[in-house]
C-alpha cells in the first residue's frame, strides 16, 4: 500500500502593502530648523522672545541657529531625495514673510520659501505648506495675540500673501499645526510661548485660531489654482478612561470636549459642542466669543484632515490618582481649561526619550473613529514619530532599532486603519531632522537624520534608511525575527 504524501501549504505572508499613491512624506517646522533668526528681515517671534526669556527652555536653548535649514536647504533636499520622499511638510515662519504680522511682505523672506518649493520640485518632492507653526510675530502677541480676534483677520492676510507668493507651485496647504498646542500650553500652562497662564485667555484664543483657519481657507480659496487642496492638522488627543467607572468615562468626556472637540465640532461640524460651553461657560462668554457668521467661516469644506498622533490620553476622575503633567511639559498651571481636576495617567510602561507611552492601537483608533465619524473626509497622517537618545557610533553610524520598531508598529496601525475602510491619503514621520524641540531645546532627537549641531553635520540614521526602504516598496517590510 503506498502512503499518501501530503503537503503543508505555507501560510500566505499578510498584506502589509499601502495603496497605490500613497503619499510619503517627512515634516518640521520653520523655528525648529530654519536659524537665521535676523537675517533678511525676520523679526522675533513669540518664540524668539520665550527662547530668550532665562528659565523657559532647557539649557537656556534657542532656535537662532537651531538646523541652520535656512542656509542648508539644497543639502537637506538631496538627502530627503536620497530617502525617497514623496513630499515634504514644512512651516513658513509668518514674522519671515510679514515681520510686524501686518503690511506688505518682505520679497527677501518670501525669496526663501520660493527658492525652498522650487529646489523640492526640482527634485521630484510635493512641497506640503503649512502657514502656522506656533510662531506668531511678536508685535501681534504684543496687541493681545491670539485671544484678540483681530489677530485672526491678519492672519487671513498673510494668507493670501503667502497665496500670491506660492500659489503656483505648492498644490496642498495646511492652515494651522495643532491649534490646541498654541491656545492651551500658549495661554494656558504657560509651557510654550507667549508662556502666559490665562484659563480665560486659552479659550478665546482656541476660538481665534479656529476663526483665523477658516478665514485662511477663505483667502486660500479665492486666490489658489481650483486644484489646490486645503486643510488644518490636529494634535486630536486618544482618550481612555483608566477605568470603568462612570467617574473615569466623564473625565474622559471632558478632555475629549476641551482637547478634541472644542476644534472638530466648529471646524468640520460647524458648532461649538454643547457640553464644551457649559464645562467652561463660568471662564468666557460664549455668546459674546462667538460672533454671528463665525461657525459658518469656520466650518468652510476643506480638503483633507492632518491628524497628528504620538500617544494615547488615558485620565481619571481626579488629579490626586494620576499627574497633571499629561506630556506635555511640567507646569503649576494645567492646559486643560475647566477641567484642570482630571488625572493623567500613562497607557503602559514602553516610553520614548519624551516619557511619552508607546501605543499603535491608539493611531488606528483615531483613524477608524474619524473615518466613522466623517466618512468622506480624506485623512493624513501629518505626525508621527517618537524621540530616542540616539548617539553617534565609533564607526559614525547612529543606529536606532527602538524608532525602527516605533515606526514599524505605527505604520502597520495606519495600514490596518486603511484596511478597515479609513481613507487615509499619507504619512510624514516626524521629523525630518534632529531639531530645536520647543521648551525641551537640543535635549530630544526626532529627527530620521542625525544634526551635529556644533558642526551642522548630516548623519542618515538607520530608521532612515528603513524608512526610504517601506517608501520604496510602499509596504512594511518584515518585523525583525520574521520572514
Amino acid at each position: 500500500m503506498t502512503a499518501v504524501r501530503t503537503e503543508t501549504k505555507a501560510k500566505p505572508a499578510a498584506d502589509t502593502s499601502f495603496p497605490p499613491g500613497f503619499l510619503w512624506g517627512a515634516a518640521t517646522a520653520s523655528y525648529q530648523v530654519e536659524g537665521a533668526a535676523a537675517e533678511d528681515g525676520r523679526t522675533p517671534s513669540i518664540w524668539d522672545t520665550f527662547s530668550h526669556t532665562p528659565g523657559k527652555v532647557r539649557n537656556g536653548d534657542t532656535g537662532d541657529i537651531a538646523a541652520d535649514h535656512y542656509h542648508r536647504y539644497r543639502d537637506d533636499v538631496a538627502l530627503m531625495k536620497d530617502l525617497g520622499l514623496g513630499a515634504y511638510r514644512f512651516s513658513i515662519s509668518w514674522s519671515r514673510v510679514q515681520p510686524t504680522g501686518r503690511g506688505p511682505a518682505v520679497e527677501r523672506g518670501l525669496d526663501f520659501y520660493r527658492r525652498l518649493t522650487d529646489e523640492l520640485l526640482e527634485a521630484g518632492i510635493k512641497p506640503v505648506a503649512t502657514l502656522y507653526h506656533w510662531d506668531l510675530p511678536q508685535e501681534l502677541e504684543d496687541a493681545g495675540g491670539w485671544p484678540q480676534r483681530d489677530t485672526a483677520h491678519r492672519f487671513a492676510d498673510y494668507a493670501e500673501i503667502m497665496s500670491r507668493a506660492l500659489g503656483d507651485r505648492v498644490g496642498l496647504w495646511t492652515t494651522l499645526n495643532e491649534p490646541w498646542c498654541s491656545a492651551f500650553l500658549g495661554y494656558g500652562s504657560g509651557v510654550h510661548a507667549p508662556g502666559r497662564t490665562d484659563p480665560a485667555a486659552t479659550l478665546r484664543a482656541a476660538h481665534h485660531l479656529n476663526l483665523a483657519h477658516g478665514l485662511a481657507v477663505g483667502a486660500l480659496r479665492t486666490h489658489l489654482p481650483a486644484s489646490a487642496q486645503t486643510s488644518i492638522t490636529l494634535n486630536l488627543h486618544q482618550v481612555r478612561p483608566l477605568t470603568d467607572s462612570p467617574e473615569d468615562a466623564e473625565a474622559a468626556r471632558r478632555i475629549d470636549a476641551v482637547g478634541n472637540r472644542i476644534f472638530t465640532g466648529p471646524v468640520l461640524d460647524g458648532v461649538y459642542p454643547e457640553d464644551l460651553i457649559a464645562d467652561t461657560s463660568h471662564l468666557v462668554d460664549w455668546a459674546e466669543l462667538v460672533h454671528d457668521g463665525d461657525l459658518e467661516e469656520i466650518s468652510r469644506p476643506i480638503d483633507v484632515l492632518g491628524v497628528n498622533y504620538y500617544a494615547p490620553t488615558v485620565v481619571s476622575a481626579a488629579a490626586s490618582t494620576g499627574t497633571k503633567n499629561d506630556g506635555h511639559g511640567a507646569s503649576d498651571h494645567s492646559p486643560w481649561t475647566g477641567s484642570d481636576h482630571v488625572g493623567f495617567h500613562l497607557a503602559n510602561d514602553q516610553l520614548t526619550a519624551m516619557n511619552w507611552a508607546i501605543d499603535p492601537s491608539g493611531l488606528h483608533t483615531l483613524l477608524t473613529d474619524l473615518a466613522a465619524s466623517h466618512p468622506q473626509l480624506p485623512l493624513m497622517v501629518t505626525e508621527n514619530g517618537a524621540a530616542f537618545d540616539d548617539y553617534v557610533s565609533p564607526e559614525g553610524l547612529v543606529n536606532d532599532p527602538q524608532r525602527i520598531a516605533y515606526l514599524h508598529s505605527h505604520l502597520d496601525a495606519v495600514r490596518r486603519a486603511v484596511a478597515d475602510g479609513a481613507d487615509v491619503r499619507g504619512y510624514f514621520l516626524w521629523s525630518l531632522l534632529d531639531n530645536f524641540e520647543w521648551s525641551y531645546g537640543y535635549s530630544k532627537r526626532f529627527g530620521a537624520i542625525y544634526v551635529d549641531y556644533a558642526t551642522q553635520r548630516r548623519i542618515p540614521k538607520a530608521s532612515a534608511h528603513w524608512y526610504a526602504e517601506v517608501i520604496r516598496g510602499n509596504a512594511l517590510p518584515a518585523a525583525a525575527g520574521q520572514e
